[in-house]
């Protein structure tokens, strides 16, 4: 017979001390995604129907080719965060593990190319 208080039968399965931290963060990325993204559409929508050289030279002018980086590395965070959250919430075990880290070389694959591409075009 185990005499156990329900606080001893309840330690280490309650909160991980991860969720204040996680929200503060998803917070300043949505913050940073409310002011970007409109600049990003109004940019993009800018430099939308141009030849090939002024799309081009349009990009190759820093304000422009600094809102789509900051964008698409905004987004791209952000979306890794949630789909982690997913993932902890539904996968456990070592799949789990290789699920999250399959998530987080995918999302920086793309950001690197993303910014491989951008980098190409402005230059």
């Amino acid at each position: 017979m185990h005499y156990l208080t329900d606080r001893k039968r309840a330690q280490g399965t309650g909160a991980g001390r991860q969720g204040t931290h996680h929200h503060w963060q998803m917070m300043a990325s949505s913050t940073g995604l409310v002011i970007l993204v409109p600049l990003f559409v109004i940019t993009f929508a800018n430099g939308l129907g141009g030849t090939y050289e002024e799309v081009l030279a349009y990009y190759g002018r820093p304000f422009p080719a600094i809102i789509t980086a900051l964008t698409l590395v905004f987004v791209t965070i952000h979306l890794m965060r949630e789909t982690q959250v997913a993932v902890e919430d539904y996968v456990h075990g070592t799949a789990e593990k290789l699920t999250l880290m399959a998530v987080a070389a995918f999302a920086y694959t793309v950001i690197a190319v993303g910014l491989f591409a951008l980098v190409k075009l402005a230059l």
